[in-house]
């Protein structure tokens, strides 16, 4: 089977977490857009193999948590009847470690109870201490963070206060921020550390390096697979790969996973382990059945 040249992959994957489209980048990468997407896919699936491994037992002081908005193939208020259940908003709620800037945990789904707790289960699981928890004032989290955590952290949420705004502005921009409050929901969180402001920065990273969270354009996901491997993707990348200004290091330096910097041949190298892998049990596979005939 022909495959790309490291160099050209190397291209490819760093092109799609700087903000490229698939089509875009099949111009520049001088390759099929079926080829881009089969990168993406295996990218995808080996970074979040990646992730679930080695983002475990951080040792995390401060997290906030966000949820930030998408869609595919249509907004919900859009939708065909015909494609009920298969397109319409997403959301994709990220943990934040506010010292490292660490994204120790994401999920993407709906913005209901059941996403709520998945997340925070998952969340739960990658930390080592008891921390600080900040998230907004959406009320799923209320029950999620009980469940996950119970009464072993300190927990508060920011809820902003917002006045009206002009109409004209109501399309993609919030009404005037007016005032906050932090009420103590568990435990006994320093309210000068309550605050969103790290992952709600970060939600504009996301949408400056992925396509499919680009506002009023056609590069939305089409399908829910494709919108978690770009993620993962990009949460590798930015985890792994990214040097962050404040520290002059990689989020996962700063917190302790790694004291290595990784760069994108390192994911090309995943891929053709976890194939190399899949080729050696297939043909084990074939000749154990050989073997019992």
């Amino acid at each position: 089977m022909h495959k790309l040249p490291v160099e050209k992959r190397i291209q490819i994957l760093g092109l799609l977490v700087e903000g490229s489209s698939l089509r875009s980048i099949s111009r520049a990468a001088d390759v099929s857009i079926n080829t881009v997407t089969k990168l993406l896919v295996d990218a995808g699936t080996v970074c979040t193999s990646f992730h679930d491994e080695k983002v475990r037992d951080v040792r995390a002081k401060r997290v906030q948590c966000d949820e930030i908005w998408s869609f595919r193939h249509s907004k919900a208020k859009n939708v065909p009847e015909h494609k009920r259940g298969e397109a319409g908003d997403l959301w994709t709620w990220t943990g934040l470690e506010a010292d490292s800037y660490l994204i120790i945990s994401w999920t993407v789904g709906g913005r209901d109870s059941s996403y709520a707790m998945t997340f925070m289960d998952d969340l739960r699981s990658r930390l080592a201490d008891c921390v600080q928890l900040t998230t907004d004032g959406h009320r799923a989290y209320l029950e999620a963070v009980e469940g996950a955590f119970g009464s072993d952290l300190d927990h508060a949420m920011l809820v902003k206060l917002y006045g009206e705004s002009p109409e004209a502005e109501k399309r993609y921009s919030p009404a005037e921020c007016i005032g906050a409050r932090k009420p103590r929901i568990e435990g006994n969180p320093n309210l000068a550390d309550v605050t969103t402001s790290y992952t709600e920065r970060h939600n504009v990273t996301m949408r400056m390096h992925m396509r499919c969270f680009t506002r009023l354009t056609n590069a939305f996901s089409k399908k829910i697979d494709h919108h978690r491997h770009s993620l993962a993707l990009y949460f590798v990348w930015y985890n792994w790969i990214r040097l962050h200004k404040a520290h002059r290091m990689t989020p996962a330096m700063a917190v302790g996973l790694t004291d290595r910097l990784m760069d994108m041949g390192d994911i090309v190298r995943l891929i053709d382990d976890t194939e190399m892998k899949a080729t050696i049990q297939a043909r084990s596979a074939l000749f154990a059945a050989s073997q019992s005939n």
